[in-house]
């Protein structure tokens, strides 16, 4: 597959599931501009072995494929760690490859997430559906009168925010006053697309009552954590104020339950751990940007909306490496250029311009009876 290019066929599965969002909506999405919109926006290349994004690569091992990210800088610290060294070059990545050479791609995981690196083993993880289980009592609630609470960053449960928001939900975005979003400090243009439409909420997580008093009005909570992030700030879905009919979203790497709750992914790595990926002359090369991550917030809008067609009440949870292995294994000789950037949208918010609004809000809804 060329630069950045997705199958056709990945794209028509996807169009399937926007489909189902505007049969439920009455808001058309288009799935290619969704999933191909940031490389047209950023003008991002894939090269094979190397995400769009640069942060991600694909490496051999001594059994199989691994893909590693390094997009922060405690990543980046981490190295030499990973390879038992005591520096390791500016540019890491032969050193890595050397070292993975050398192991099974299960070593390399293994030894890559006790260090709570982003990485992931070709094919590893099978397609499942989200796990859905009973929150609460139902509640018949239309879109124009849903309040929507988005803890997530990056594209996953932002794009899910903004199709709700598009869907007419009211979307307040939250963010950390220590840790802003950080697609923030990228460009402009991408926030701005996954984000314009919403409130923007600052707070401190460390001090989580006002935060608690939010959540508790909510009728969805998007949020990105690992699971244990927000529970033992007293924030989870089964530990905040109950309201009925509240779906709450929960979107993780490579699931919730067991050793995986633990593991951490960004939109390639887990895209490989799902086996979807393309080819070029026979070696694994990544497909797309970031695939797993706009697949994962489209499917994720999609489950919202239907959850609250049915009532609530659910918890529903996204792994974003079995949604991708959804789409793997669909032809790939049939490939589209990523080429359509998003249709022109308003800026997003500025950081905690709508606190006061957001306040007044929760005041409202807190002496209204569901």
């Amino acid at each position: 597959m060329g630069s950045c290019a997705v199958s056709a066929s990945v794209l028509a599965r996807a169009q399937r599931v926007a489909d189902d969002f505007a049969a439920l909506t009455g808001i058309g999405v288009d799935a290619t501009e969704l999933i191909t919109g940031r490389a047209a926006l950023l003008d991002l290349t894939a090269a094979g072995q190397i995400s769009a994004g640069g942060a991600t690569r694909l490496f051999r091992a001594a059994e199989g494929w691994c893909a590693l990210t390094l997009s922060r800088p405690d990543d980046l610290a981490m190295v030499p760690a990973l390879l038992q060294a005591d520096t390791v070059a500016d540019d890491p990545w032969p050193a890595i490859e050397a070292w993975a050479a050398g192991l099974p791609g299960a070593g390399v995981a293994g030894r890559a997430r006790l260090l709570g690196l982003p990485v992931a083993v070709l094919g590893e993880t099978a397609a499942t559906p989200p796990q859905v289980s009973v929150l609460g009592p139902s509640r018949a609630i239309p879109l124009s009168d849903v309040l929507v609470v988005d803890l997530s960053s990056m594209w996953a449960g932002p794009l899910c925010g903004r199709l709700l928001a598009r869907a007419g939900a009211t979307v307040v975005k939250v963010e950390s006053v220590a840790r802003p979003d950080g697609t923030r400090a990228g460009e402009p243009t991408f926030f701005g697309w996954m984000n314009s439409g919403k409130l923007s909420y600052a707070v401190q997580f460390d001090h989580p009552d006002e935060l608690a008093a939010l959540l508790g009005v909510a009728d969805v909570v998007i949020e990105a954590s690992r699971p244990a992030a927000l529970d033992r700030r007293g924030l989870g879905p089964r530990t905040v104020t109950a309201r009925p009919g509240r779906v709450w979203l929960r979107i993780t790497g490579h699931g919730t339950h067991g050793e995986r709750a633990g593991w951490v992914a960004f939109g390639d790595d887990a895209a490989v751990a799902g086996g979807l990926i393309g080819y070029r002359g026979g070696t694994p090369a990544f497909t797309g940007d970031a695939i797993a991550d706009p697949l994962t917030g489209l499917h994720a809008a999609r489950a919202v909306v239907a959850a609250l067609g049915r009532g609530g009440g659910e918890l529903i949870e996204f792994a974003m490496a079995a949604v991708a292995a959804e789409y793997a294994g669909l032809p790939t000789d049939d490939s589209v250029i990523a080429a359509m950037p998003p249709a022109p949208v308003s800026a997003g918010p500025a950081f905690g311009a709508d606190n006061a609004a957001v306040r007044r809000l929760v005041t409202q809804r807190a002496a209204t009876p569901c």
